[in-house]
């Protein structure tokens, strides 16, 4: 990755606006682009502590058998360019039929290109610079912007700082003892972690959502037996064609209206082409929910809308419809209630769904794939931003208290100024904040909004 020179000291009214985009996954990397097309005159700072730019937990190299789960025609990085993807794949000597769904390698490599380009179009030397360490603190100053610290013990000022960190960390298993978190066979988060050292034999997989379909691919082989566990133990539903449809009309009050429209709607149209429909309106029926009914929609609706919103590519779905399931795969409804250590492995209590007495079962290694536990959970910049009352947990502890422009929200309930989130750390505010067609729209607003506030700012 071409580094770009550092420019010259600033100082009084030569002095150009900087803002710090901490995490250059998906989410960062597209708000960082919107900022460098928003003014000329705009300087970016991107700071990332993992290896790579631009390829976040999600793209990884060395994943190259794991597929996307949504078809190369809506993957594109920017909502006004809907072939942009396809072109690239195209340019890349690649297969770019819009109905393929092509590796997550591959979008690594997209984004990464969007990355060099970016850097090559930034019209001025300096105006994209890549800090290739870990912000461990974001400290107000008494003029205005933030300086920002990193671990190495650098730091910068900016006018403004956007958090993209990405999503936390699996939700750690209930009853859990103290030295079962510290095995190597226990793996806490998957995506950071090479499976390839774990055992044969029984392996217990907690979740079952879309993760799970990734980890199960990387452990499955023979001399494995893999057992996932989930509240219902349902698994995500399978994409095919979905004609676009309008949006339903009916009432969208509550979780349980909505749900009553939804049904009438997918009647006519197909289930399929009728969650679709409502995707550009998600943000908009959550916000209208008063906050007891979000919490009934976590609590009661949201798998069953996991596994109709978040599908599985037809090819994956056909590798799970082979002779694994009885022989080396079992997904099952049952809570996991307790989790201990045993000689060369792991003792877990599970108690199906339904039954009140629960069984112990020994297992040889465990993979959390829970999926993200909400609140500041793994990240210990925001605690410690929490610590000096420039953020707060959303109510639901979803992520980051943010306006519905992706101002954080400070603890006496007003905007912050100059501190921004965008990305899964926004869930509490707009609810779809994971997959690319809603990250995307996101960062765009995102930057437009940032660039308002500092044009005001100056003027």
């Amino acid at each position: 990755m071409p580094k770009p020179a550092t420019p010259p000291p600033q100082t009084g009214a030569s002095r150009r606006p900087t803002v710090a985009v901490i995490g250059s996954g998906f989410s960062g990397l597209l708000t960082a682009i919107h900022l460098l097309e928003s003014d000329p005159q705009l300087i970016v700072r991107l700071v990332e502590k993992a290896s790579a730019f631009g390829r976040g937990r999600a793209y990884s190299p060395a994943r190259p058998d794991h597929v996307l789960n949504v078809r190369t025609s809506n993957m594109s990085a920017f909502p006004a360019r809907p072939n942009h993807f396809q072109d690239w794949l195209r340019a890349q000597g690649e297969d770019a039929d819009p109905a393929r769904f092509a590796t997550r390698r591959q979008y690594g490599d997209y984004l990464q290109a969007l990355l060099r380009d970016a850097m090559r179009r930034a019209g001025g030397a300096g105006r994209l610079l890549l800090e290739k360490d870990e912000a461990v603190e974001i400290v107000p100053q008494a003029l205005g912007g933030y300086e920002v610290r990193l671990a190495l013990g650098r730091g910068f000022v900016a006018d403004a700082v956007v958090l993209a960190l990405g999503a936390g960390l699996p939700a750690g298993p209930p009853q859990v003892d103290a030295d079962v978190l510290g095995r190597r066979t226990y793996v806490g988060d998957p995506w950071r972690t090479d499976l390839s050292g774990l055992p044969d034999g029984e392996i217990l997989v907690i979740g079952a959502g879309l993760t799970m379909i990734d980890v199960v691919r990387s452990l499955d082989r023979p001399g494995r037996s893999i057992l996932a566990i989930s509240r219902h133990g349902v698994l995500p539903r399978v994409h095919d064609v979905a004609p676009p449809a309008p949006p339903p009309q009916g009432p969208m009050a509550t979780p349980r209206a909505a749900l009553k429209t939804l049904r009438r709607h997918a009647r006519a149209v197909g289930w399929r082409s009728a969650v679709d429909s409502v995707r550009p309106m998600t943000a908009e029926i959550w916000r209208s929910w008063p906050e007891s009914e979000r919490r009934r929609f976590l609590r009661h609706a949201q798998p069953w809308w996991d596994v109709h919103r978040h599908r599985l590519a037809p090819a994956v779905a056909a590798w799970l419809e082979q002779p694994i399931w009885g022989d080396r795969l079992a997904v099952i409804a049952a809570r996991l209630e307790g989790l201990s250590c045993a000689p060369r492995g792991f003792f877990a209590t599970l108690r199906r769904r339904g039954e009140r007495q629960g069984f112990q079962q020994r297992f040889d290694a465990v993979v959390n794939c829970t999926g993200p536990r909400g609140g500041f959970a793994g990240f210990p910049l925001l605690e410690r931003l929490a610590a000096r009352g420039l953020a707060c947990p959303d109510s639901l502890c979803l992520g980051l208290d943010t306006d519905d422009e992706g101002r954080l929200r400070l603890e006496s309930g007003r905007s912050a100024e100059g501190l921004y989130a965008v990305g899964p750390l926004t869930r509490g505010a707009h609810w779809e904040a994971l997959a690319v067609p809603d990250l995307r729209r996101q960062a765009a607003a995102l930057a437009a909004t940032l660039a308002r506030d500092l044009a005001r700012a100056v003027a």
